[in-house]
């Protein structure tokens, strides 16, 4: 909802006013809340099973990123290869139930709401 300025501001500061508060109600709208899930190592790193993460980005690779600057440095590596800079390949994502191979991979955009699900793959031979 706009706010009505009173008649008795000058012309400068409704602009000021106006462009400044339609800058944060922009800021706003884009920044997303995204549910997180960890299972497995994951979970045990993080030290929690969830998380809500809130971003102004909108894919798959953004939350990684968002979600790696929040973990625990040796977590961090377990998610993020350092050498890459890329998403580990023992790590399996979901976006709202669908592994997102299937999808755009890293690059699938997300929605406010959605949820992101962090699996470990294990190897055993």
């Amino acid at each position: 909802m706009l706010k009505l300025l009173p008649i008795s501001c000058s012309c400068s500061q409704r602009r000021n006013w106006t462009s400044d508060r339609i800058g944060a109600l922009e800021k706003e709208a884009l920044q997303l809340i995204i549910n997180v899930r960890l299972l497995g190592v994951f979970r045990g790193l993080a030290g929690k099973d969830q998380l809500m993460l809130k971003i102004e980005c909108a894919t798959i690779r953004d939350v990684v990123q968002a979600l790696a600057e929040s973990l625990p440095k040796e977590a961090r590596t377990m998610l993020i290869d350092p050498e890459l800079n890329d998403l580990c390949p023992n790590a399996l994502v979901l976006l709202n139930g669908r592994e997102i191979s299937v999808l755009k991979g890293l690059e699938t955009a997300i929605s406010d709401g959605d949820e992101v699900t962090f699996i470990p793959v294990a190897h055993g031979g």
